[in-house]
């Protein structure tokens, strides 16, 4: 155990510069804000390269620490810096980043969430979250999508980046690829030439697209598709959120 008192420490700057794409990018690592993520990189043998604790904390929970990794212990106006919360825990760990390159020929089964220019990070942790809670196998982060290790993402994740296989990849690639192994690809539109989600049958392995907040699934990815769906709304609301409409189809296909 090792303690650091000051702002300007080479350690702590490195830390801070994980709230950045391009930190993270740098360091092939990210940061875990809180003693629930934290847990649960340890309980699904994430690879943490470092504990980061205020003593409170470290005191709390040092029993529960890993063996075999560093543990640094902060002052408080050190855990405001490492973290974009106005009131941090003061536990964080620095974990890696996974190998995001799959390839999508060597996928035969299981459901898999694709995302078609998400640019929210909440929506995209909630919909890997709900992806786990759903059964799914992975979540494919297609062109234009958010950074999934942002802060604000790995919140919304919940730790269920832990439980999936999480991928970077062209749709306009991978979809094909999963047609070809034999996989349906769902696609989802506010279009009354679509089918009603409710009344198909799902297949057991299969993908689900979801498009971009504003626009939707982009109209070339919809052509390649097996088959586009719509989720039918009884009352006066236009469309779903995203994340509420991934919910929804998620459970419903693999119930």
């Amino acid at each position: 155990m090792e303690k650091i008192n000051s702002n300007q420490n080479a350690r702590v700057k490195a830390w801070a510069k994980l709230q950045t794409k391009k930190g993270r990018q740098a360091s092939q690592t990210y940061l875990l804000d809180g003693w629930h993520l934290v847990q649960e990189a340890i309980h699904s043998d994430g690879k943490i390269r470092a504990i980061i604790a205020t003593e409170d904390q470290y005191e709390l929970h040092q029993d529960e620490l890993p063996l075999g990794v560093p543990v640094f212990v902060i002052y408080d106006d050190i855990a405001k810096k490492l973290s974009d919360l106005v009131t941090p825990q003061g536990i964080f760990a620095e974990v890696s980043l996974p190998n995001f390159n799959r390839a999508p020929k060597y996928i035969h089964e299981g459901a898999w969430l694709f995302l078609d220019a998400i640019q929210d990070p909440g929506n995209v942790g909630t919909m890997v979250r709900t992806a786990d809670a759903a059964g799914f196998a992975g979540v494919v982060f297609g062109q234009g999508s958010v950074d999934p290790y942002s802060p604000k993402a790995v919140r919304a994740m919940q730790g269920s980046q832990f439980h999936l296989q999480l991928a970077n990849g062209d749709l306009h690639e991978w979809i094909p690829e999963f047609v070809r192994n034999e996989f349906q690809v769902y696609g989802t539109q506010l279009n009354p030439e679509a089918t009603n989600i409710f009344e198909i049958i799902p297949a057991q392995n299969f993908a689900l697209v979801m498009g971009n907040e504003g626009q939707g699934m982009a109209t070339d990815l919809a052509e390649m598709t097996n088959q586009n769906l719509y989720i039918p709304l009884k009352g006066h609301a236009e469309s779903l959120n995203v994340g509420v409409a991934a919910g929804v189809a998620m459970f419903t296909l693999n119930h």
